[in-house]
């Protein structure tokens, strides 16, 4: 299995190089050169298997020769122990045909669990066996940085930085990051917005001098194809259990940087009956835009009450742009410098292929409450914010009533408390009990003007490992 860019001027590269690599060294994104295929008979047979056997099942043909079976899954079964379910990603029905995937009982409540517990293993195998030490950095809008760290905190090779948006991240969702304690984890809040973040995070792997010269840096964020590659997994699990490949399913996916849902369009190229995938975003709709008027234009950010979805630029579109662009790198790479420097428009020819792939719709602050309100009233069940826009997006967008519709659950309610009492909810989420104590821990951050500058030197000096 090899590994292409996005902008078609960087190396092949294998499993083992793209996962300490990121970024590729023409900007692009890596994905597969060929993607493996499961007949309908094979798909069947994952219905008998638990979450474990299934992720190995479609991790393997990913990873191929890099790393020996036994070793591998030895790897994938620790990864799902650390969840609190024994189901790993337990299906809850919502209503007729209409299903909840809760992807949120992994160690810091959210579905980059999923990704990134088993990111931590990769890359603490792969570096022991290398006798390598890296620099993890990561910008979070929210969930990705406590689970980053969760996932890397035992790996002695590695010093993480995650970057956030200082006061625009709720308290759960800081405090899940800011109080694990350890000399390699280094949290810096950024004064400006998740975009910000992210682009210094970018302009970090275009230049990389402020690092010590032994030192690779390594992206955490879902620009690493094996973020994306663990996501899969879930949408073949949940699709067997609810009748694929007997019937076609279809998925509604709360997103912002569009990761999660590439992870589903893989899984229907791979041989899934997918028939229909539901982009639901807040009113940073910049998803939304791109399929209704072709064109990626950078808005305003807004800050609402889902913020892990408080995304302006969606990094991983260019993965499908370059599928919708027949895998033309150069014309991706120019579609991309261009954007640089102001909006974009797309062919109508890749449009009409995107808006055959997808459907999607925005959903407000206020339809997001009463959403939270509506179901809690109806059935007791809880949703998060993030949460609640996927399943008002299936409602409203789904193709008919005998297709079942599944809303991946992507994050605990107990991580937005203000989301659920601006609802109107007459019920306080509790945390789970291993993090009952969360608001009795000491933290340990620092705040940093929006200036890479400044980040880089932060970095350059507390690097420890």
């Amino acid at each position: 299995m090899k590994y292409i860019s996005t902008r078609g001027q960087a190396p092949a590269l294998n499993f083992e190089e793209v996962l300490l690599t990121g970024l590729a060294a023409d900007g692009g994104l890596y994905v597969p050169e060929t993607l493996p295929t499961f007949d309908r008979a094979e798909i069947a047979t994952m219905a008998a298997m638990d979450y474990p056997a299934v992720a190995l099942h479609i991790i393997r043909p990913f990873v191929a020769d890099c790393i020996p079976e036994q070793d591998l899954a030895d790897l994938v079964r620790d990864c799902y122990r650390e969840f609190r379910h024994e189901a790993v990603a337990p299906l809850v029905q919502l209503g007729s045909n209409e299903w909840l995937l809760e992807l949120f009982h992994g160690p810091t409540l959210a579905f980059k669990d999923f990704s990134l517990q088993l990111l931590g293993r990769l890359l603490d195998y792969v570096l022991e066996r290398q006798h390598r030490k890296v620099v993890i950095l990561g910008a979070t809008s929210g969930d990705t940085g406590s689970a980053a760290i969760e996932g890397c905190k035992r790996c002695s090779n590695i010093d993480i930085f995650i970057l956030h948006p200082h006061q625009r991240v709720s308290d759960v969702q800081r405090r899940q990051m800011t109080t694990v304690a350890g000399d390699r984890i280094h949290n810096i809040a950024v004064q400006g917005n998740f975009d910000d973040c992210q682009a210094m995070v970018k302009a970090s792997f275009g230049d990389r001098s402020f690092l010590p010269a032994d030192r690779n840096l390594v992206a955490v964020n879902s620009i690493n194809w094996a973020r994306i590659m663990a996501q899969i997994v879930y949408y073949f699990y949940a699709a067997v259990a609810v009748g694929a490949p007997h019937r076609e399913v279809a998925f509604s996916v709360p997103t912002g940087n569009f990761g999660d849902i590439f992870a589903g369009y893989l899984a229907r190229q791979m041989g899934l009956p997918i028939k229909q995938l539901i982009i639901a975003t807040n009113r940073n709709d910049v998803l939304h835009r791109i399929m209704t008027t072709h064109t990626y234009a950078r808005g305003e950010l807004q800050h609402t009450l889902s913020p892990s979805m408080d995304i302006t630029v969606s990094s991983n579109f260019e993965r499908l742009v370059f599928d919708l662009y027949q895998r033309d790198g150069t014309a991706v790479a120019e579609l991309m410098h261009r954007f640089q420097n102001g909006d974009i428009s797309f062919s109508d020819t890749a449009m009409a292929e995107a808006q055959r792939l997808f459907s999607s719709q925005c959903v407000s602050d206020e339809e997001t409450c009463q959403l939270i309100y509506d179901v809690f009233e109806a059935s007791e069940y809880l949703l998060d914010p993030h949460s609640a826009i996927g399943v008002k997006a299936a409602r409203d967008r789904r193709c008919d009533s005998l297709t079942p519709i599944i809303t991946l659950a992507t994050a605990h309610p107990a991580k937005f408390p203000e989301a659920i009492e601006k609802a109107g909810v007459d019920f306080e989420p509790a945390l789970p009990h291993h993090m009952l104590d969360l608001f009795q821990r000491e933290e340990r951050y620092s705040v940093h003007p929006n200036e890479l500058a400044a980040v880089q030197a932060y970095m350059a000096v507390n690097i420890n490992a």
